[in-house]
């Protein structure tokens, strides 16, 4: 069984998309709205329900297009649906780190990070690419992370 596992770049990565919500906003799908995985994102991290592909009911801003949806969910899909691309995930909190490490449980995938992500106190699986090492602890984790950001 291969184990799949995020690979993340510290610091300034060249070709890295930086601005995840203008790419956001020209490139996505209406079908990845709807996907029950980014639904359950979107549930999770900005508390919201999605009623349509163009639709998204939000306890604070009303009924909203996907385009006003968190820097942090956007940036989520655009990992997800766009797997040949590598995108800056420091518009995500905290609370983004654990869809980051689903969405990488069943394809690698690649994000940039400018800052420390907390992924928790579960045991991860986290290629550095800055190092060539992979990490399953945030006691692992912080002391390569902090050399590059």
């Amino acid at each position: 069984m291969v184990i799949q596992v995020l690979h993340v770049f510290y610091g300034d990565m060249p070709g890295v998309i930086f601005n995840t919500a203008v790419f956001f906003k020209n490139s996505y799908d209406d079908d990845w709205i709807v996907d029950d995985f980014s639904k359950r994102m979107i549930a999770d991290v900005d508390k919201s329900e999605v009623l349509g592909t163009g639709v998204i009911d939000s306890p604070v801003l009303g009924k909203i297009a996907p385009e006003r949806l968190s820097g942090g969910v956007k940036t989520l899909m655009l990992v997800k649906f766009m797997p040949e691309m590598v995108f800056n995930a420091s518009a995500c909190g905290n609370n983004c780190a654990k869809w980051l490490l689903k969405i990488a449980e069943n394809e690698d995938r690649t994000v940039n990070l400018r800052n420390i992500m907390n992924f928790g106190e579960e045991p991860f699986a986290i290629h550095v690419i800055n190092t060539d090492q992979v990490v399953h602890s945030m006691q692992e984790l912080v002391p390569i992370a902090v050399r590059y950001v």
